[in-house]
């Protein structure tokens, strides 16, 4: 079956941080998402068209336009060093949406770097329908600065946003990795469910860590 292409352009861009871009575009008539879901994602230009890559929904299904906030890593001169160049009035082409990850009863999510992309759609969306309380997130990144939507993440979570930083020690911030002990101590039951998306090397390690504390397979969700 071939996937369905729509060209859409772009409203805004903005940098969130250092190397994180928040890109707003046009939505097309009837393209929905599930909060959580991704695309695939080029630019619409002679040399980057067939350049897809995977990004993630930000914004919520039933706003008019679309949002992603996509890390950058200019040094591989590849798709995400292009979007730093756009300007708005520039063409991207998506496609349909996908994803694993999806809501499915409150829990914990685990989230590393852009990692937490897919579950700002999910929080947006708890948030508006006011079930939020109870969701609980631990934010893992190399530094302050690297914190997407720090500000935001915080007035929707309150006490239940926790970060840990690996490479820079913080007063009020967690130091270290996401490791066993740190899980034990920050979770009161662990017969919940778990919500995990990061570089596949702390995914790993936090599934392990999880299945070593008891939680049950069918309890997490992963981005795949």
């Amino acid at each position: 079956m071939e996937t369905l292409e729509h060209t859409v352009k772009v409203l805004s861009v903005e940098k969130l941080t250092h190397d994180v871009l928040q890109i707003v575009m046009e939505k097309p008539d009837d393209y929905t998402f599930i909060p959580g879901q991704a695309t695939e994602l080029s630019i619409n230009s002679q040399y980057w068209r067939e350049e897809k890559r995977a990004f993630t929904f930000t914004g919520l299904p039933e706003e008019p336009y679309l949002e992603m906030i996509i890390k950058t890593y200019p040094a591989l001169k590849g798709v995400t060093n292009e979007l730093l160049k756009l300007q708005p009035g520039n063409e991207l082409i998506i496609r349909e949406p996908w994803g694993a990850i999806s809501y499915n009863g409150h829990g914990v999510f685990i989230a590393g770097g852009a990692g937490i992309t897919p579950f700002i759609s999910i929080f947006r969306h708890l948030a508006s329908i006011n079930r939020i309380n109870g969701n609980r997130l631990i934010f893992a990144n190399k530094t302050k600065s690297d914190i997407i939507l720090e500000n935001k993440l915080k007035d929707l979570l309150g006490n239940n946003c926790i970060n840990i930083l690996s490479h820079e020690k913080v007063a009020g911030y967690h130091y270290g990795f996401i490791t066993k002990p740190f899980l034990k101590d920050q979770i009161e039951a662990f017969d919940q469910k778990y919500y995990v998306c990061g570089p596949p090397p702390m995914m790993t390690a936090v599934t392990q860590s999880l299945s070593d504390l008891g939680v049950a397979n069918d309890s997490v969700i992963l981005e795949l």
